[in-house]
């Protein structure tokens, strides 16, 4: 008899399926690997407290100083903000590090725009742009363009008089942080999303042409509920991300360097010392990090349960070989995720580990966005249109009987 895995890999989509669309798939996915760039770059320039050593902004950006006196008179044009009363020990050479690395990170931004417009235009002009997608397109390069919005909204936070915390520092407000890296990886995952449609053109949308086995009904039911948990998963990630985003715009991961207590408390005493109380979910160390390690800790666990659950020896043949492969890196990315994040904490954020954290949040963000793409076949609307061919769970016959 054929199996229920043979049944559910006819007709539904493949990742790399040999298509006139498949050019289009691949650009969208280089432009998706083009914005964690930035997203690494742009960690990385935080990392290095160089995110304010450009004072002004130009949409269209500019040349860096060129010769002694142009740098001279960009320093100059540095030391009038506040950050320089807390840096007046700073050489040339030092503003120019952390001024190439905020120029980098612009630059590089601009050079997304570009990968992806360039080739949006070339392909529309030669028709390749599938049908219906144009809309998703001009929506992609919509966000594109807010992001240098949001960044240039971003870093005035902190050209004033914002001092945060005992340490009398000068930083760009949290939630601006926040709101800046959520933009980026709703980027990512909307470029990521369109890109696997793409290339999984054409799929067939229906089972009605599918032969029916015995085993079909329960693999579409525990494709259904893998669904549902991935999307949830998914979902709790985002959210993690943007918490690791309040935790770098304050520092916090230089305090409480201690794991699973927090110095000593599962949760810390002055968690709600802030007035009024909301301020403590954005401002406070110790709740934004309390509130990092939640979320981080509940979305392992919850990654580790779909993918041990999904590749059980039962279940594994259930679900196709797309899942599967899914199912492999969704738990491979946060089990390294989650280390690295207790190693960066224990180890008092050091740049690489830092560094290499951002990146493995953007990792566990990928999987889980390839496992729900991969799982669309079990979406509530096919399963109803399928449910007028397949024949009804074993515990609808009982109860039937009854």
């Amino acid at each position: 008899m054929t199996t229920a895995q043979n049944l559910l890999t006819k007709g539904l989509p493949l990742l790399f399926r040999d298509h006139s669309h498949a050019t289009v798939g691949k650009w969208l996915l280089a432009t998706g690997g083009a914005v964690v760039g930035m997203i690494h770059v742009g960690g990385v320039t935080r990392l290095t407290q160089s995110g304010l050593s450009m004072t002004d902004w130009s949409p269209l950006g500019s040349l860096p100083p060129i010769g002694k006196d142009e740098w001279e008179a960009e320093f100059a044009r540095y030391k009038q903000f506040p950050e320089w009363q807390q840096r007046k020990s700073m050489t040339m050479e030092e503003f120019q590090y952390i001024y190439y690395w905020e120029y980098g990170h612009r630059m590089l931004g601009r050079c997304v725009g570009v990968l992806f417009c360039g080739p949006w235009l070339y392909f529309s002009l030669r028709g390749k742009i599938p049908a219906g997608y144009q809309g998703r397109m001009a929506l992609l390069a919509t966000m594109g363009g807010t992001q240098g919005l949001v960044g240039w909204w971003m870093v005035k936070s902190g050209l004033g008089d914002d001092r945060r915390g005992d340490r009398n520092q000068i930083r760009v407000k949290p939630i601006r942080l926040a709101t800046h890296l959520s933009v980026a990886v709703a980027t990512y995952g909307a470029l990521l999303w369109t890109g696997f449609s793409v290339l999984s053109l054409p799929y067939n949308n229906t089972l009605q042409s599918l032969d029916l086995a015995s085993q079909l009904p329960q693999a579409l039911r525990h494709s259904s509920k893998l669904h549902i948990a991935a999307l949830a998963m998914t979902g709790l990630t985002a959210v993690t991300i943007v918490s690791g985003a309040l935790v770098a715009g304050n520092d916090a991961g230089r305090a409480y360097n201690t794991f699973p207590k927090m110095d000593g408390h599962w949760i810390p005493p002055e968690i709600w010392e802030r007035v009024p109380w909301h301020r403590n979910l954005v401002e406070n160390t110790a709740t934004v990090q309390w509130n990092h390690r939640i979320l981080g800790t509940t979305t392992a666990l919850t990654a580790a349960s779909i993918a041990i659950i999904g590749l059980s020896p039962s279940r594994a043949a259930l679900v196709t070989p797309q899942v599967r492969k899914g199912l492999y890196a969704l738990g491979l990315a946060t089990g390294t995720q989650f280390s690295l994040g207790v190693a960066t904490l224990l180890h008092y954020v050091p740049l690489s580990l830092a560094a290499a954290h951002q990146l493995g949040s953007i990792a566990v963000f990928t999987s889980g966005v390839y496992l729900v793409h991969a799982l669309r076949y079990a979406r509530p609307a096919l399963l109803r249109s399928a449910g007028r061919v397949l024949p009804p769970p074993p515990s609808a016959l009982k109860q039937a009987a009854h």
